[in-house]
């Protein structure tokens, strides 16, 4: 089912190229926050800058314990050496080099990215006895669902919740979260970001692909052998490193391979994240609210900037020590904060492209609903996590084990400790049954669209906004308005002339005048 985000990272990519590029484009700004001092105000800006800030503090805690764990694991360093290596090395190189080091090694990194995943790949499937077998495999496990069309938003991962939920979440990331932002801002032209974007959704369609096949890999080795179940690792995140030093150890260069693959795809999420979040504070905090700024050298912004960055870079470390405490998914923990913070982001600047009316007062009672709605739903779900029949987890086995890999040792589940507020005993609300368990992909459109009806409402009731700068709105706006009113802006030529024909000979006294309205 994963594999269906291909389909919504295409629509993500359109909606982005139509609404958001133009629009960012045309202003001129490095902060797209800076827009919505321009369209909201300052109370709006600011509101929007601390969510995004908190939102890439979690977000960066997350994607630096990911190969943190990686290294630990194939090498045997302490996890905590790992984690501070990734974070310094990451912080030196986006410090030193700016925007154009964060750009230059995403690419570097996406071709490491890319030969690690096909190494594992192609050695895994040659252990197991081909891609063919593998497949097989899969295919009698009921792991090769790809069309499930139940509407349930429940259910975690079908057609309608990837589709919709995912456009939501993805378009959250492409349209205003300011580390994406700046890298199509970075391009020499809006034609050449716009090509950029779309070239970016053809790697990423690439980099998925390889990633679900080496998770079928995984599967055909350790369906009948579950890792978790036999107690070997403690979460679903280790499987991976797991295959890795377990079946491609033996070749030369594939472990470190598979690390520096991990690292590859970290370091880029890392770097854009400190970078951006260097840039906001400078554009957004220390400009308009610090005066001498403008009279310091082009030297001193520049350290400035670049000890924001490793201020930022060190500050990563402790927050993934405190992502080392997950023992779920963690890429349903990073899509489950993003909808819950960015989706009512996304909600203020559709609000503010789109819709021309929406005022300031609007858009902050609209993202104060969003957030606490998506805060509370996310939260309760991790204190009421759903039942079996929407996570959709199908069954594994230890049937296939060797007695002697099967240990009696328990593994710390942080889950429990996540639900010991509510007794094993103390029964569920129906609440938890039916709201709390909503999809994680849909946080993020339940956020956006309360946050834009809340909006919308109060902007309607305050007087709405007469005055706004057209560079403001999206050009796509103007553009959907001149098509849907293009007929009836026709017909009223004609109907006037019709009129005037008719209406002359009535008035003959009036004849002249009616020569002039008719020519006119």
């Amino acid at each position: 089912m994963f594999l269906m985000f291909g389909f919504t990272w295409f629509i993500t990519m359109i909606a982005t190229s139509l609404i958001y590029i133009p629009l960012f484009y045309r202003l001129n700004i490095i902060s797209t926050y800076e827009y919505l001092n321009r369209r909201f105000g300052q109370l709006v800006r600011y509101q929007v800058v601390c969510c995004f800030l908190i939102y890439m503090f979690l977000y960066l805690g997350i994607v630096t314990y990911a190969p943190s764990l990686a290294l630990s694991q194939v090498t045997g360093i302490n996890l905590w050496i790992s984690i501070v290596t990734t974070a310094c090395v990451c912080t030196l190189y986006t410090a030193l080099g700016g925007i154009k080091a964060v750009v230059w090694t995403d690419v570097f990194q996406l071709c490491v990215m890319l030969i690690g995943l096909l190494t594992v790949l192609i050695q895994g499937s040659i252990h197991i006895g081909g891609l063919e077998k593998v497949w097989n495999i899969a295919e009698n496990g009921g792991r090769l669902n790809f069309l499930d069309f139940d509407p349930d938003p429940r259910r975690r991962h079908t057609f309608w919740t990837i589709i919709v939920g995912g456009t939501f979440g993805w378009t959250a990331t492409y349209s205003c979260n300011q580390a994406q932002v700046q890298r199509y801002l970075a391009c020499k032209s809006e034609k050449e970001a716009k090509k950029a974007v779309f070239l970016n959704w053809v790697g990423m369609v690439i980099i998925l692909t390889t990633a679900c096949l080496c998770g079928l890999v995984m599967y055909a080795l350790y369906g009948s052998c579950d890792p978790i179940k036999a107690n070997r690792i403690s979460n679903t995140n280790q499987l991976m490193p797991l295959m890795v030093v377990e079946i491609l150890n033996e070749t030369p260069g594939v472990a470190g391979l598979f690390v520096a693959s991990a690292y590859s795809g970290t370091l880029s999420s890392i770097s854009s994240g400190i970078s951006a979040m260097a840039a906001i504070v400078v554009e957004d905090f220390i400009k308009p609210l610090w005066k001498p700024w403008e009279q310091l050298s082009n030297r001193k912004k520049t350290l400035a900037t670049k000890l924001l960055a490793m201020i930022f870079g060190f500050a990563t470390i402790g927050l993934a020590g405190v992502a080392s405490l997950l023992k779920g998914n963690i890429i349903q923990a990073s899509l489950s904060v993003a909808g819950i913070i960015q989706g009512p982001i996304l909600g203020v600047f559709t609000l503010a492209a789109l819709f021309p009316k929406s005022n300031g007062k609007g858009a902050f009672a609209g993202l104060c609903v969003g957030l606490s709605l998506s805060m509370w739903v996310g939260i309760a779900a991790q204190i009421y996590p759903p039942s079996a029949k929407f996570t959709g987890l199908l069954e594994t086995s230890i049937s296939g084990c060797p007695l002697s890999n099967v240990t009696t040792s328990t593994p710390v589940n942080v889950t429990s400790l996540l639900t010991a507020v509510a007794s094993p005993n103390q029964e569920r609300p129906s609440i938890a049954e039916d709201f709390y368990s909503l999809s994680y992909l849909y946080y993020s459109p339940l956020a956006c669209l309360s946050t834009v009806f809340v909006g919308l409402t109060i902007s309607f009731f305050t007087g709405g906004n007469e005055k706004v700068d057209p560079l403001l709105i999206s050009p796509i706006v103007p553009t959907i308005h001149k098509f849907i009113f293009r007929i009836k802006q026709s017909l009223p030529k004609r109907e006037r002339m019709n009129k005037s024909q008719t209406s002359c000979p009535m008035f003959k006294e009036n004849s002249a005048s009616c020569g002039k309205t008719t020519q006119f």
